[in-house]
């Protein structure tokens, strides 16, 4: 459930490109992984999402025919029709949720599982939803062995199944990262908002062109909306989204 092309929120400076070859002794030490950092760095992201970074290796999550690619800033094809994303794109929408250690963050659209275990460096526990089956299975594998690597990161809790209604019996959630398109923001997912709480997602009718926003649940319990910039996702598919048009 990530974007198929590189979204329209771009960086201004030029990407880190190739070159996966990795030292045993520590995650993403490569020079083509320090360079991916850097570039974050460059283009304004903060230090504690950049600390995340550093500490997940993006090569343990993407296809092993694709190592030479994965600090590249952009997305990488995972199978299905899906992709790695942009890792610029990743920065800046977990930034805007503006995590806390205690928090507790619900993601939508699993993928490969690395933006689950970024937001694991962040905050208190992930719960992850993944609409596709082979992808949540796949994902929770490499979610359980990035655990092993990293035994202090949060608790991450995965699941196959419709992301749209996202997890009500865990709810509420301080944060929401939804990494898929949907219509408008499904007002499900704002009511496991807790008070205070903030949801990060593209919205639009437009497959070329979304608008990210950051949805806040302010004291009264209502939505404030921001604008946060214009990216291109594939569709959030599910019954308080679009409609699943292959079965």
């Amino acid at each position: 459930m990530h974007e198929p092309d590189r979204p329209r929120l771009t960086p201004p400076s030029t990407p880190a490109e190739g070159g996966a070859a990795r030292s045993a002794d520590q995650p993403g030490s490569s020079p083509a992984a320090a360079a991916l950092v850097a570039s974050l760095r460059d283009n304004g992201i903060d230090a504690r999402v950049l600390e995340a970074f550093q500490a997940v290796d993006r090569a343990d999550f993407v296809p092993a025919e694709l190592l030479d690619h994965a600090y590249e800033d952009r997305p990488l094809p995972i199978g299905g029709g899906q992709t790695i994303s942009q890792p610029y794109i990743v920065a800046v929408m977990i930034e805007a949720l503006a995590l806390t250690p205690s928090d507790r963050v619900l993601e939508i659209g699993t993928g490969s599982g690395y933006a689950s275990a970024l937001l694991a460096e962040l905050a208190g526990g992930v719960w992850t939803v993944e609409r596709r089956a082979d992808l949540a299975e796949q994902a929770e594998r490499r979610l359980g062995e990035h655990r092993v690597r990293h035994p202090g990161c949060a608790p991450i809790h995965t699941r196959a199944g419709d992301g749209s209604t996202g997890w009500p019996e865990q709810a509420p959630f301080q944060a929401i990262l939804v990494s898929a398109s949907g219509p408008y923001v499904p007002a499900v997912l704002v009511h496991q908002l807790a008070i205070g709480g903030r949801l990060v997602m593209p919205v639009g009718s437009d497959v070329d062109h979304q608008e990210l926003v950051r949805v806040r649940r302010d004291d009264a319990g209502r939505a404030v909306r921001e604008h946060l910039g214009w990216v291109r996702f594939v569709p959030l598919v599910g019954e308080a989204a679009w409609e699943d048009r292959h079965g």
